[in-house]
């Protein structure tokens, strides 16, 4: 399958039977209407959902927001929670015209603009342009795989441990494919020299990923004051769970532990 602005040898649909996360329905969030294809509204983005809602991760949480989540991602984490945007893409062409109206019509001034990857799109460029032209400040939520120079006031930087790896006899491919392009520092780098305020968001599935987290912290080169830490969890007392033994080990390396509070309000659905 091949997305509009997308670069196909950067990301491909692929759906897994065995997948433990099944498409979610829509609940707060709504599917994208597909734009009249006239040269007013061009050019497009292959959009998954928009939705408004708070902030639940990292320095902005409980912030109203106004979320783009494009469609497409060219890893596959085994704990995703957005497979309609990632393992099962779908969506529809929405014109960077009425993603900037949806915007500004939510009134709160703050756009996440998420995914799959939301820096795959070539459009997205144009598209943190003319939000920020907007008066809106511009979250980009990614894992700092795709070196784009699209403006944020804040990038939200998701490195992928090595333990968010498919299991290899399940998915060859797209295990051998996810480890090639997990973590490539120079690219984080050249994103977090061109941003203006940064946050480093970890996923962590247990204490096995303690040692790449502080070797990939000091690659980075980035303050331990902007490093999140987030317990891999889909459910309140999964993440209860893990808090008992991440909260102490952020403490103890002056890093921030960062619930997913979105879990906790409104449980893990879609549009939240």
């Amino acid at each position: 399958m091949k997305f509009p602005g997308i670069d196909p040898a950067e990301s491909s649909s692929g759906s897994t039977p065995g997948l433990s996360h099944g498409l979610a329905k829509p609940t707060r969030g709504t599917l994208p209407v597909h734009d009249a294809d006239n040269s007013e509204n061009r050019p497009f983005l292959r959009i998954s959902e928009t939705f408004t809602s708070r902030q639940g991760e990292g320095t902005l949480t409980g912030t109203e927001s106004f979320f783009i989540r494009t469609t497409g991602c060219n890893l596959r984490c085994w704990f995703c929670d957005t497979p309609y945007a990632s393992w099962q893409p779908e969506g529809a062409p929405m014109s960077i015209e009425s993603l900037v109206n949806n915007a500004a019509l939510s009134g709160t001034g703050h756009v996440v603009l998420t995914g799959g990857e939301p820096l795959l799109p070539l459009q997205t460029t144009e598209l943190c342009t003319r939000l920020r032209a907007a008066g809106m400040h511009v979250t980009i939520e990614t894992a700092g795989t795709v070196d784009r120079d699209a403006a944020c006031d804040l990038l939200s930087l998701s490195p992928k441990l090595r333990s968010s790896t498919p299991e290899s006899r399940q998915e060859p491919r797209w295990s051998k494919l996810h480890e090639q392009r997990r973590m490539p520092i120079d690219v984080m780098r050249r994103l977090i020299d061109r941003s203006d305020s940064v946050q480093v968001k970890f996923v962590v599935d247990s204490p096995a990923d303690f040692d790449e987290i502080l070797a990939v912290t000091a690659n980075l080169d980035v303050s331990p004051q902007s490093v999140w830490l987030m317990p891999q969890g889909i459910t309140t007392a999964e993440l209860q769970a893990a808090a008992e033994w991440l909260r102490p080990w952020c403490i103890a390396h002056s890093l921030t532990y960062g619930d997913r509070m979105q879990i906790h309000w409104y449980g893990n659905r879609r549009g939240t």
